[in-house]
């Protein structure tokens, strides 16, 4: 039997409600709220949509009655400010703590850090300022920065140069507010092909270049297992440097229990460290309807340490 199989079977019976602190689903709404988790996972919008109808609003109110107490939207930096606003304002009420939110629109698709293209570094830069003002309206923190494709005119050593100067200026600017940028790996076997940043002892080397604290790592557990696996040890060893994380299982990019990743090991090796950090949940549900938003809070459940 799988751990998939194995979860639902457990959860057919009611003691295992009881045991996991959810509220009953059975009439697909919570009506209570639930107990919080050991550790803090942050959804996305989207992500309970079912429950929560579309509105950012009512979804929080649903994250929030069913134990959830962070939020993470990559998309957040271009959402109007009033709706900003108003999602700031609803998460304080609910004591919901803001995770990341994607600091720049530039370097995705092409070169970008990486080059020697100062126009390309400066545009970056603006985007940086900006964010500064998006964080403050959230009340957040940590914003993600992704340095952008590799640029195949420059030799790995210049590029990574590169990369470094213009984060140095980058730091520059988040210092003063207490912001931090998180560098995050991203694979390049199935869903990022040719970005610079792949590996876990990569982004550990350019944050101890750049020597800020206003830049760190941000571990994404699904980028590092398709690219370098050894999970725990590679956490351990760039634990200084290691801000934030984010998971999602493999294969699929789904809700943990529903692929290869030991999360209930993982998610106990983080808490025994003190992790006290946000856990992003960015990846999918493996079902949909309320029947996958249900098995998604469940597989938390299951994995969170007790």
């Amino acid at each position: 039997m799988n751990r998939r199989n194995f979860i639902e079977t457990l959860l057919l019976s009611a003691s295992w409600a009881a045991i996991s602190g959810l509220p009953d689903f059975s009439d697909g709404d919570i009506s209570l709220h639930a107990n919080t988790f050991t550790l803090n996972y942050a959804p996305h919008f989207g992500m309970f949509k079912n429950h929560g109808r579309a509105d950012p609003i009512s979804q929080l109110q649903f994250m929030h009655k069913a134990g959830f107490r962070a939020l993470e939207d990559n998309g957040m930096r271009n959402r109007p400010v009033n709706q900003q606003q108003n999602i700031a304002n609803t998460m304080t009420r609910l004591n919901i703590q803001m995770g990341v939110f994607v600091a720049h629109t530039i370097g995705w698709n092409e070169p970008n850090l990486t080059s020697d293209d100062l126009q390309l570094h400066q545009k970056f830069l603006a985007e940086i300022e900006a964010s500064v003002k998006v964080a403050q309206r959230l009340n957040a923190k940590w914003m993600t920065v992704v340095p952008g494709r590799l640029d195949p005119r420059l030799e790995m050593g210049y590029q990574t140069a590169n990369v470094i100067e213009t984060l140095k200026k980058a730091a520059n600017i988040l210092e003063p507010y207490k912001l931090v940028m998180v560098l995050e790996p991203l694979n390049p076997l199935h869903d990022h092909p040719g970005q610079f940043l792949t590996k876990t002892s990569q982004a550990y080397e350019i944050c101890k270049a750049v020597d800020s604290p206003a830049c760190k790592i941000l571990y994404d557990v699904y980028h590092q297992q398709i690219t370098e696996g050894n999970l725990i040890r590679n956490i351990d060893y760039a634990w200084d440097e290691i801000a934030y994380m984010q998971v999602g299982d493999n294969p699929g990019r789904n809700e943990p229990t529903t692929g290869e990743i030991n999360y209930k090991n993982l998610f106990a090796h983080l808490h025994q460290k003190g992790y006290s950090g946000i856990i992003g949940m960015e990846h999918g549900n493996s079902m949909k309807s309320k029947k996958g938003e249900k098995a998604v809070i469940e597989a938390y459940r299951y994995c969170d340490p007790t």
